[in-house]
């Protein structure tokens, strides 16, 4: 398969930073994060790296993807997203090839490289004996590449298993930002957001707790759209009879 097909391309317009319900303590670390790559020059000046590898970590649906697309937009950089799951190939010797070639790619564009399920790597080598030096051969690979990172390059790396990652791998990123389920006062917050964009009959809606965000969009805007057929068929229906009264 040639590089472009392991790259995934998103054609949605991504969230600011401002508009991602984050932790005020994920707040605070993004703030400084684009405030080192803003003076990025005056810092290289004295010798003084920026912190360029983020590790988004935590339960599914709760911003990882939306964080890294909105930290790309913030920086007015391309984003490159990887599907460690797709690339990871039974033939480990071509992934380790792939792997930096889509470094390289990243380096040369001065983008944001987003690894998404990179528990892929630490999942592979606990579960394939066989693989298992191949795949150390691989983790030391993006190692490797990761220490090499140039200043102007972030990468970013994401996974819902934080605890199959190798350990030298966490070692390199010098950000780690937790993604947890949100509260009930978080997500009545949210909840309202959705909702503010549609018309004051569409916002009753059962709310539940103790999801995601992602589930959570999934519910309102289901819901939503069930009171807007209904509504819609209701509006036929009545149609319907006062055409036949007036045949009558």
């Amino acid at each position: 398969m040639a590089l472009s097909d392991y790259i995934i391309n998103s054609n949605e317009t991504p969230l600011s930073l401002e508009e991602i319900h984050l932790s005020d303590e994920n707040k605070g670390s993004l703030k400084q994060l684009l405030k080192e790559f803003k003076y990025v020059a005056i810092l290289n000046q004295f010798q003084l790296p920026v912190d360029n590898k983020i590790f988004l970590f935590g339960h599914t649906g709760c911003g990882k993807t939306t964080t890294a697309k909105a930290i790309a937009q913030a920086l007015g950089k391309k984003i490159i997203i990887l599907n460690l799951g797709t690339i990871v190939s039974s033939r480990l010797g071509e992934t380790s090839k792939n792997i930096t070639e889509v470094f390289k790619k990243a380096i040369r564009e001065k983008a944001v490289l987003f690894l998404d399920e990179f528990d892929s790597i630490g999942r592979l080598r606990d579960h394939d004996d066989n693989d298992s030096a191949e795949m150390k051969r691989l983790v030391n690979t993006v190692i490797q590449l990761i220490d090499e990172l140039p200043n102007d390059t972030l990468l970013i790396a994401a996974t819902n298993h934080s605890k199959v990652i190798d350990i030298a791998l966490l070692r390199r990123f010098q950000l780690k930002l937790k993604y947890e389920l949100p509260t009930k006062k978080q997500l009545d917050v949210y909840y309202n957001s959705l909702l503010s964009q549609f018309p004051e009959e569409f916002r009753n809606v059962d709310r539940v707790y103790n999801i995601s965000y992602a589930e959570a969009k999934d519910i309102t805007f289901r819901a939503v759209k069930n009171v807007i057929i209904a509504n819609e068929e209701s509006k036929a229906q009545t149609e319907l009879l006062k055409n036949s009264e007036q045949r009558v």
